[in-house]
C-alpha cells in the first residue's frame, strides 16, 4: 500500500488490545446476548465508522467494543460457563453449517441461566433489525465541502468550423 508522508498511521501500540480469542460455534452461541449486552459499544463504534468514513478516528469505539466483549465472556464464564459450554458445544457438534435449530433445549438452558444470573433477554426475532436512534455525546464531524475541479478541456468558441461526422451519424434513422 502505497501512502504519502502527511497521513497519519497510527502506532502499532494504540491499536493492540487483548483479543477475542473464541470459536465460531462460541461466538455464533452468544451472538444474540452479546449483541443485546454491547449494544451501545457497537453502536457508538459503526456510527463513528459512517460518520468519519476513516478507521483511524475509530480506534478507541473499536477498543470498547473489544473491552465490552471481553467483559460479557468473563460474566458469563463466571455464572453461566456449564450452560453456555453445553451450548455451544451443541452448536458446534449438531451441524456443518452451526445452525441453532437441533440446539433449542440448550439454548433455552443457557437463556434462563443468562436472565437470572446476568440479567440479560435474549432479544426477540428482528430486534436486530429494528431502527434505532442512538444517541452519543461525541460531536458530529464537519461535513467536507464538495472538491470544484476547473474544466480539463475548454469548449470549442461558438464560431468554430464544425464539420459533419467523417462516416455519417450515428443515428442512422434520423433524416436531416
Amino acid at each position: 500500500m502505497v501512502v504519502s508522508m502527511d497521513v497519519h498511521l497510527p502506532e502499532e501500540s494504540e491499536l493492540t488490545v487483548d483479543e477475542v480469542n473464541l470459536s465460531t460455534a462460541t461466538l455464533i452461541a452468544s451472538s444474540f446476548q452479546l449483541g443485546k449486552y454491547c449494544e451501545n459499544a457497537n453502536n457508538e463504534f459503526m456510527l463513528c465508522r459512517l460518520e468519519e468514513k476513516d478507521p483511524r478516528k475509530c480506534i478507541n469505539e473499536g477498543k470498547a467494543v473489544t473491552a465490552c466483549t471481553l467483559d460479557f465472556f468473563r460474566k458469563v464464564k463466571k455464572s453461566c460457563l456449564d450452560e453456555f459450554t453445553q451450548y455451544s458445544n451443541c452448536v458446534d457438534k449438531s451441524s456443518g453449517d452451526y445452525s441453532l435449530k437441533n440446539c433449542r433445549k440448550t439454548q433455552g438452558v443457557f437463556d434462563k441461566c443468562a436472565l437470572e444470573k446476568l440479567n440479560i433477554e435474549r432479544p426477540g426475532f428482528g430486534y436486530f433489525c429494528e431502527a434505532r436512534v442512538h444517541n452519543t455525546k461525541r460531536p458530529k464531524p464537519l461535513e467536507e465541502p464538495k472538491a470544484v475541479y476547473p474544466d480539463a478541456t475548454p469548449a470549442l468558441p461558438e464560431n468554430a468550423d464544425k464539420k459533419p461526422a467523417r462516416f455519417g451519424s450515428r443515428f442512422y434513422w434520423m433524416t436531416e
